[in-house]
Protein backbone atom coordinates (compact mmCIF):
# COMPACT_ATOMS: atom_id res chain seq x y z
CA UNK A 1 0.00 0.00 0.00
CA UNK A 2 1.06 3.19 -1.00
CA UNK A 3 1.71 6.02 1.76
CA UNK A 4 -1.07 8.46 -0.02
CA UNK A 5 -3.81 5.93 0.50
CA UNK A 6 -3.98 6.26 4.00
CA UNK A 7 -4.19 9.61 3.65
CA UNK A 8 -7.76 10.95 4.92
CA UNK A 9 -7.00 14.08 2.28
CA UNK A 10 -6.45 11.67 -0.62
CA UNK A 11 -9.23 9.58 0.00
CA UNK A 12 -11.62 12.72 0.55
CA UNK A 13 -9.84 13.97 -2.65
CA UNK A 14 -10.52 11.01 -5.09
CA UNK A 15 -13.84 10.85 -4.17
CA UNK A 16 -14.78 14.49 -5.16
CA UNK A 17 -12.36 13.54 -8.25
CA UNK A 18 -14.52 10.63 -9.28
CA UNK A 19 -18.07 12.94 -9.42
CA UNK A 20 -16.05 15.77 -11.02
CA UNK A 21 -14.70 13.30 -13.83
CA UNK A 22 -18.62 12.72 -14.51
CA UNK A 23 -18.77 16.53 -15.09
CA UNK A 24 -16.26 16.36 -17.24
CA UNK A 25 -17.53 12.92 -19.39
CA UNK A 26 -21.00 14.57 -19.94
CA UNK A 27 -19.07 17.86 -21.45
CA UNK A 28 -17.72 15.52 -23.97
CA UNK A 29 -20.95 14.38 -25.14
CA UNK A 30 -22.22 18.08 -25.40
CA UNK A 31 -18.38 18.35 -27.96
CA UNK A 32 -17.16 20.24 -24.79
CA UNK A 33 -13.97 18.49 -24.97
CA UNK A 34 -11.37 20.84 -24.14
CA UNK A 35 -13.35 22.61 -21.15
CA UNK A 36 -13.76 18.66 -20.45
CA UNK A 37 -9.74 17.87 -20.45
CA UNK A 38 -9.09 21.38 -18.38
CA UNK A 39 -11.38 20.41 -15.47
CA UNK A 40 -10.05 16.41 -15.48
CA UNK A 41 -6.89 17.56 -15.72
CA UNK A 42 -7.32 20.02 -12.44
CA UNK A 43 -8.87 17.91 -10.63
CA UNK A 44 -6.64 15.25 -10.93
CA UNK A 45 -3.76 17.37 -10.62
CA UNK A 46 -5.38 17.59 -6.31
CA UNK A 47 -4.90 13.89 -6.21
CA UNK A 48 -1.43 13.20 -8.14
CA UNK A 49 -0.28 16.05 -6.26
CA UNK A 50 -0.70 14.69 -2.96
CA UNK A 51 0.61 11.47 -3.84
CA UNK A 52 4.08 12.27 -5.61
CA UNK A 53 4.52 15.16 -2.26
CA UNK A 54 3.50 11.76 0.27
CA UNK A 55 6.55 10.06 -1.70
CA UNK A 56 9.34 12.43 -0.86
CA UNK A 57 11.48 12.10 2.53
CA UNK A 58 11.35 15.71 2.98
CA UNK A 59 8.31 17.67 5.13
CA UNK A 60 9.20 20.87 2.98
CA UNK A 61 9.40 19.47 -0.34
CA UNK A 62 5.78 17.12 0.72
CA UNK A 63 4.02 20.84 1.73
CA UNK A 64 5.06 22.49 -1.59
CA UNK A 65 3.36 19.91 -3.22
CA UNK A 66 0.25 20.23 -0.89
CA UNK A 67 0.41 24.19 -1.72
CA UNK A 68 0.60 22.57 -5.73
CA UNK A 69 -2.46 20.26 -4.66
CA UNK A 70 -4.19 23.79 -2.70
CA UNK A 71 -3.83 25.37 -6.16
CA UNK A 72 -5.55 23.01 -8.17
CA UNK A 73 -8.23 23.20 -5.78
CA UNK A 74 -8.62 26.84 -6.79
CA UNK A 75 -8.27 25.96 -10.61
CA UNK A 76 -11.06 22.95 -10.19
CA UNK A 77 -13.67 25.47 -8.15
CA UNK A 78 -13.33 28.06 -11.09
CA UNK A 79 -13.89 25.57 -13.65
CA UNK A 80 -16.84 24.42 -11.54
CA UNK A 81 -18.51 28.00 -11.36
CA UNK A 82 -17.73 28.60 -14.90
CA UNK A 83 -19.78 25.27 -16.02
CA UNK A 84 -22.56 26.92 -13.87
CA UNK A 85 -22.23 30.05 -15.80
CA UNK A 86 -22.34 28.10 -19.10
CA UNK A 87 -25.47 26.12 -17.85
CA UNK A 88 -23.24 22.79 -17.91
CA UNK A 89 -24.67 22.18 -14.35
CA UNK A 90 -27.18 23.12 -12.44
CA UNK A 91 -26.94 25.29 -9.09
CA UNK A 92 -27.55 22.33 -6.52
CA UNK A 93 -24.16 20.44 -8.78
CA UNK A 94 -22.25 23.76 -8.25
CA UNK A 95 -22.88 24.37 -4.04
CA UNK A 96 -22.36 20.70 -3.78
CA UNK A 97 -18.89 20.39 -5.59
CA UNK A 98 -17.88 24.01 -4.57
CA UNK A 99 -18.82 22.58 -0.62
CA UNK A 100 -16.49 19.72 -1.58
CA UNK A 101 -13.88 21.39 -2.94
CA UNK A 102 -13.51 24.18 0.69
CA UNK A 103 -13.61 20.82 2.87
CA UNK A 104 -10.70 19.58 0.86
CA UNK A 105 -9.10 23.35 0.88
CA UNK A 106 -9.29 23.32 4.28
CA UNK A 107 -7.90 19.73 4.72
CA UNK A 108 -4.59 20.35 2.42
CA UNK A 109 -4.14 23.76 4.35
CA UNK A 110 -4.49 21.86 7.87
CA UNK A 111 -2.52 18.79 6.95
CA UNK A 112 0.57 21.15 5.89
CA UNK A 113 0.18 23.26 9.08
CA UNK A 114 0.61 19.37 10.70
CA UNK A 115 3.96 18.78 8.98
Amino acid sequence: MFRFENLDIWKRSIEVTDQIFDIADSLEDRRKYKFAEQLRGAVLSITNNIAEGSGSNSKREFRQFLNYSHRSVSETANMIILCLRRKYIDERTNRQHLNQLEEISKMITGFSKSL
